[in-house]
């Protein structure tokens, strides 16, 4: 017991001791919560817990992989027993062992976001509507937030709520969409991400054998990161939790800053209503930063409502005021960001390693790599296009998909012509319309061509479905690197990549014998029980940029959204663009609850640092092609101005901020008014805004009553600026907002 409670304090180790009933762990800011659930799992199997009765959940691989390996070094090999993965790697590993009972087979394909968008145009097209109006992205966006809060098409399409509510952003037609989009997918045997877990609800709501199975399986549950589940996660570990009350959820609801991804606060902020004997534990002590950034930190969230109570406090140093950069223009502040970290390496022997740069949007970095460019300081991008989304790697795992699913109807019209073989566009739609109108199988058809179809594209189609049968028989022989290796070869991907002699060739070729080599390494992998395809598959169908492995090793400052600097830390920081309307966010500005997550990324950015924290905000900005005036970002007026730094600097004095200017930031436009209440008229029904003009009167369901002063273009859509009576003036996107125009 000494090893894995020594050096804990208090509150980690009665977290850690905790063995029976139900416990949240609130834990702050560097806080040390992996310590505490890599432990608390090492004390539960040493108190005789079996390792197979153990579930914890995360929300990377990546994640899981390091508390894996810390609890090895603890207990040894039986840590390779526990069941430990993200939400739908593990739900994923349950549905390929259940899926004849929700009307799959166990050699179902995954769809990432790409398949799910290219589905979606398909029926688009084929229900020919603009496609304008339904974009891909919003559709699915729509259909994803349906799953996540366990809406079937059934229900969607029978509730008159949602109808209306499409009706009013002029898409009448998703309901449909979703219901055909659900209906292609089954028949592809194919689940998107949000489906593994819709999908594990209906086997445990549906099926109570196979509950009680796992609910035995797994006797005690550990969530980590909790702040982030949505209502669809939560349901399935409370059910899994049911039977013997034994689970303990980690979190910080101060980090809760994916509301966007269907994330809902609530769980965490109301988990003890759930279990009233809850037994609830702080880590308030942060080991990570100095204590000028964790008292600022903690006096920028104070201004949130909806909150656990905490007190994050550290013993470390004092550590250097907080800096604040004012820049003329987003050029310029690239530049005073560049110029600081050639200084700070300079003066304090530091590596690009120990620098990060976060900003609110992606489109902000522009302006930043220009500076670094010129600067000759090394940086590299977190979150841009992950390995498993380049073209030629999405070619080849498309084919391997098609060798073990035949259903997969995406994986089919990616490959059917890769590399070309004579089969157009027109000839697909040809065959996929026969299987459709003969409700055949889209193999049976393709594996018959002949029989169903004439014309000269039927050698080519029945040449590829040879093809296919010879990969499909090997990948019951062989394991998945020798499957996939045959694959790439006989396809002819190989050989096309091999003759295109320009960079961009050549890199593709090395991307997919990258790709073979994480194949190898995966069949080589003595954990990994399974080494065919189908098992293969599975892994890489969940793995997510934040999962991918370092590229060269060299030293390079680190350029991210905050939304994916979440959980990690460096020496400084810089967070730039602090600006009202992108930090707050424009669309954020409309509610209290958007502005309080706004805050909330805030403070994840600030707690990223360790050692210095720099703060930098322009005042003009391009935006779509012009040049925009800003304002400083209400964020930073919250932020006790005694730990931000009063004296000039050395070489930017002109350009650093001092305490008195902070106190006199312009007055920005506040967080709603919460003292008046907007009663709706009876026959309240949004408007068609679409001929909105300065000088309308208008409605608004929260907002109230208002007058149009000015309606301009914003990117692809519009914007209104309208001064309510109560509410004051608000900027509205007008495909988001509901106004009804009063005559």
């Amino acid at each position: 017991m000494d090893d894995y409670i020594k050096g804990l304090n208090d509150p980690q180790r009665e977290a850690v001791l905790h063995k029976d009933g139900p416990i949240m762990i609130i834990a702050g800011a560097g806080s040390g919560k992996t310590r505490v659930l890599t432990n608390r799992i090492a004390h539960l199997i040493g108190t005789g817990v079996p390792a197979y009765n153990i579930l914890a959940l995360t929300f990377t691989n990546k994640a899981a992989g390091e508390m894996r390996l810390r609890i090895e070094k603890i207990i040894g090999d039986k840590a390779k027993d526990i069941w430990m993965g993200t939400f739908h790697s593990v739900f994923a590993k349950i549905l390929r062992f259940e899926a004849d009972k929700i009307g799959y087979t166990s050699s179902f394909s995954i769809y990432d976001t790409d398949d799910s968008k290219s589905l979606i145009r398909s029926i688009v097209k084929e229900r020919n509507l603009d496609d304008k109006v339904y974009k891909a992205n919003v559709v699915l966006n729509r259909i994803s937030g349906a799953k996540n809060r366990l809406i079937s098409y059934r229900e969607y399409l029978n509730n008159p709520i949602y109808a209306e509510d499409d009706r009013a952003y002029r898409r009448p037609e998703i309901g449909r969409i979703y219901k055909i989009y659900q209906e292609r997918a089954i028949k592809s045997n194919a689940m998107d991400f949000d489906d593994l877990l819709f999908n594990t609800n209906i086997l445990f709501r549906d099926h109570p054998a196979a509950l009680q199975k796992y609910q035995q399986k797994f006797k005690y549950l550990l969530i980590d990161e909790f702040q982030d589940t949505n209502l669809s996660q939560y349901l399935i570990v409370r059910r899994l939790a049911a039977a013997h009350h034994n689970i303990c959820v980690v979190g910080d609801d101060a980090q809760s800053i994916y509301a966007f991804r269907g994330a809902d606060i609530q769980n965490i902020l109301n988990f003890e209503k759930d279990y009233p004997t809850l037994q609830t534990i702080r880590l308030e002590q942060n080991y990570r930063s100095t204590k000028t950034i964790v008292k600022a930190a903690n006096s920028l969230i104070a201004k949130n409502k909806a909150q656990l109570q905490k007190d994050v406090w550290t013993s470390n140093e004092d550590g250097n005021l907080i800096r604040l950069f004012k820049a003329m223009s987003d050029n310029e502040e690239g530049k005073m960001v560049a110029q600081s970290i050639f200084e700070e390496k300079m003066q304090h022997q530091l590596g690009n390693n120990d620098f990060a740069i976060l900003y609110r949007t992606n489109a902000q970095s522009r302006s930043i790599e220009e500076a670094l460019r010129k600067a000759n300081i090394k940086y590299k991008i977190i979150g841009g296009l992950s390995f498993y989304q380049r073209r030629e790697i999405k070619d080849l795992i498309s084919y391997l998909r098609y060798t073990v699913n035949h259903k997969d109807e995406e994986a089919l019209k990616r490959i059917i012509n890769l590399p070309k073989r004579g089969i157009g566009n027109t000839t697909l739609q040809k065959v996929l319309a026969t299987a459709y109108e003969s409700e055949l199988p889209l193999w049976e058809v393709i594996s018959n061509i002949r029989k169903y179809v004439t014309g000269r594209a039927t050698t080519a189609i029945a040449g590829f479905a040879e093809l296919i049968k010879k990969f499909e028989d090997a990948s019951t022989k062989l394991d998945a690197f020798e499957t996939a290796s045959l694959v790439a070869k006989e396809s002819g991907l190989l050989k096309d990549l091999y003759e295109d002699k320009t960079i961009e060739g050549l890199s593709r070729y090395e991307n997919v014998q990258e790709l073979l080599n994480a194949i190898k390494e995966f069949v080589d992998n003595p954990d990994n029980q399974e080494k065919d395809l189908s098992a293969f598959l599975q892994e890489v169908s969940l793995a997510t940029s934040a999962d991918e492995a370092e590229d060269d090793g060299e030293e390079k400052v680190t350029l991210m959204t905050i939304h994916a600097a979440k959980g990690l830390e460096f020496q400084q920081v810089y967070v730039v663009g602090l600006e009202e309307e992108l930090f707050p966010s424009q669309m954020a500005l409309s509610s209290r609850n958007e502005l309080e997550e706004e805050r909330r990324l805030f403070y994840v950015a600030i707690t990223r640092a360790e050692k210095k924290l720099t703060l930098s905000f322009a005042t003009s900005r391009y935006q779509y092609g012009r040049i925009k005036n800003c304002e400083p970002s209400r964020f930073l007026k919250e932020i006790d101005p005694r730990f931000l730094e009063q004296g000039q600097g050395k070489t930017n004095a002109a350009n650093h901020v001092n305490t008195s200017f902070v106190k006199n930031l312009r007055p920005q436009r506040s967080a709603p008014a919460q003292n008046f209440t907007h009663k709706p008229s009876p026959n309240f029904k949004p408007s068609d805004t679409r001929n909105l003009q300065a000088g309308m009167k208008v409605e608004h369901l929260k907002f109230g009553l208002g007058m149009v002063k000015a309606v301009k273009a914003h990117n692809n859509d519009r914007k209104a600026v309208i001064a309510f009576e109560k509410a004051g003036e608000k900027t509205l996107l007008l495909s988001f907002a509901k106004l009804k125009i009063h005559e």
